[in-house]
């Protein structure tokens, strides 16, 4: 079964990048959201397996769309993983108490690194 995802990130050169890198690795990105509100929209209608969400989104915390999105109804099909360029132990804290299965360096992100996380959180009973 191929890994669908959506990707969340204010920029659009990082949307258009992490897409390209993902579909060359096998990944169907279902949907690219640049807010929010665009996010929760397309994780409902599309349902990812998988939803890369940006810590920072310029007017809104990756953080509280995490939360956003674990209250959703998508909840049931679909698992956050934070992204960011930003170093994982600033942010530590908020990773840890987030809903997130886990955080992606930008740098790292590949379809390799998403299966690890995801097989970490099933193994967990996380996911």
């Amino acid at each position: 079964m191929t890994l669908r995802c959506v990707i969340v990130d204010d920029s659009p050169t990082v949307l258009g990048a992490a897409s390209d890198l993902l579909e060359g690795q096998g990944v169907a990105v279902v949907g690219l959201a640049s807010t929010g509100e665009e996010a929760l929209a397309l994780v409902d209608e599309r349902r990812p397996d998988v939803v890369l969400v940006d810590i920072d989104l310029g007017a809104e915390s990756g953080f509280r769309l995490a939360r956003r999105l674990s209250e959703s109804v998508a909840a049931t099909t679909s698992c956050v993983i934070l992204i960011s360029t930003h170093d994982p132990a600033d942010y530590a804290h908020l990773i840890e108490a987030s809903p997130a299965i886990g955080f992606l360096p930008k740098s790292d992100l590949s379809a390799t690194a998403i299966d690890r996380l995801l097989a970490l959180a099933r193994s967990e009973g996380r996911y």
